[in-house]
């Protein structure tokens, strides 16, 4: 079985992970696949992750490695284990300490797999000669302004028909699990992983008449800068890449035409990850008087 691994180069003890994961992995029949960010921190070299066609990518680090292998893949439907060397880890299904039993499920093909909505953007308009498709993106798309903080005017509309112009500091686009992520911190809501939605969410809207929309999966989000709040204004994909959207251009956001699948190892529901890494309802601080 040919597994590709992406792992956090800043993560400071990964060099020695690599090793523990190299010789295990061996021992369970996989075949290991790097991307080019870590190669030099295997023991031994490895091929490069575009050298085979992959049965599955681990990923090594947070949420934000995963999300990085997730564009890797490219819509590729290789399911993704994310293992977590980190802190919080929400999308993640397996840490350190339970590493044998995440390579000897995945050598025995042992593990269920969530399918995830994704997105794919494109900007067209002036300057955009055809259209530029965007990286897919499991989380969100967010339109903000770039330089000194201050609000932006953008115009969005669902399917060609115009919802409402935003004075905001951005838009927030998320997919369901997108959900948990900047969209809930700007106070949109929590979606199930399995509900077919789309949200968009206004970052620290300018009027109370503003409040996140949840679309079905099939729509269409557009969204351009109005004039003259088109200046220095940026789209982040999954908050880690991104460029600026040049006046008269406009964003497009729609359902992604594959899904990400992510492995699940074990019974762990979705609502007992939200009480165990996000302390959901965790009222223990609380004494009873």
């Amino acid at each position: 079985m040919n597994v590709g691994v992406v792992g956090n180069p800043n993560y400071p003890d990964l060099g020695a992970f690599l090793a523990t994961l190299q010789q295990k992995a061996g021992t369970a029949g996989l075949s290991l696949y790097s991307e080019d960010r870590i190669q030099s921190l295997w023991p031994s070299p490895l091929a490069a992750i575009g050298d085979a066609t992959l049965d599955c990518l681990i990923t090594l680090g947070g949420d934000g490695t995963l999300l990085r292998g997730a564009r890797l893949l490219n819509g590729a439907i290789t399911p993704i284990l994310g293992v977590n060397l980190g802190r919080v880890g929400f999308l993640t299904t397996a840490g350190p300490d339970t590493l044998d039993w995440a390579l000897d499920s995945i050598a025995r093909r042992a593990y269920t797999t969530e399918q995830r909505l994704a997105l794919q953007s494109s900007i067209s308009g002036k300057g955009a000669k055809g259209g530029r498709v965007e990286p897919l993106v499991l989380n969100d798309v967010v339109v903000h302004k770039g330089g000194v903080a201050r609000v932006v005017r953008l115009k969005v509309a669902v399917d060609g028909d115009e919802v409402a112009q935003y004075s905001a500091d951005g838009i927030i686009v998320s997919t369901p699990t997108g959900s948990t992520a900047y969209s809930m911190s700007a106070g949109g809501p929590i979606v199930v992983p399995t509900v077919d939605a789309i949200v968009v969410t206004a970052i620290c809207p300018h009027t109370l008449a503003v409040r996140p929309l949840v679309l079905p999966a099939t729509a269409v989000v557009t969204i351009q800068p109005i004039p003259p709040w088109t200046e220095e204004v940026l789209v982040s994909f999954d908050g880690q890449v991104g460029q600026p959207i040049q006046p008269g251009e406009r964003l497009e956001v729609r359902r992604a035409e594959r899904p990400i699948h992510l492995i699940r190892l074990g019974p762990e529901s979705f609502f007992k990850r939200l009480r165990k890494k996000l302390h959901w309802g965790d009222l223990s601080d609380r004494t009873r008087k």
